[in-house]
């Protein structure tokens, strides 16, 4: 992996575009596949890997609000082509992957980014049982992240 995509997350449907010509920033939408979702095991619309192909947004009418370039009028968004810093070493059916880094050219002159990427962070059992104690003690002193993690196997909670 290059350095460009070190420490980068790949972009999901619910993750949120920004424009730097307009006032609003909407939702992507998947349209190359219905078949890839990242980190879902529940297949949810949501979690859809967006490829290269995937330039419509939504709300589809007027996505990104208001545009500078047309004198604070609404939006009228059209994509010169697809996706650009696209991570080609992962495709979904033949298409690379977005990540934080993909950028998008309006035929009007916006710049269209990647706001959010989509993904959330979750605690689960195996991250604090792959936990440095010495490490975690000196962070926070007053869990005892052994006595934590034995009671941890009974607890439901964080599987």
């Amino acid at each position: 992996m290059s350095k460009e995509y070190e420490n980068k997350h790949f972009i999901i449907q619910k993750g949120k575009a920004i424009c730097d010509k307009g006032t609003q920033f909407p939702n992507f939408k998947v349209t190359s596949h219905q078949k890839h979702y990242w980190n879902n095991e529940k297949d949810s619309a949501d979690y859809l890997a967006v490829t290269e192909d995937d330039v419509q947004f939504n709300p589809p009418a007027v996505p990104f609000g208001n545009c500078t370039l047309k004198n604070n009028q609404p939006c009228s968004f059209t994509a010169t082509g697809k996706w650009n810093k696209i991570y080609d070493k992962v495709k979904v059916l033949g298409k690379s992957c977005l990540t934080e880094i993909s950028e998008l050219q309006c035929v009007v002159g916006g710049k269209i980014k990647v706001m959010e990427h989509g993904q959330q962070a979750e605690l689960n059992k195996q991250n604090f049982k792959n936990s440095n104690t010495i490490i975690h003690n000196q962070i926070n002193p007053l869990v005892d992240l052994d006595e934590f993690v034995e009671d941890l196997e009974g607890d439901d909670l964080y599987s």
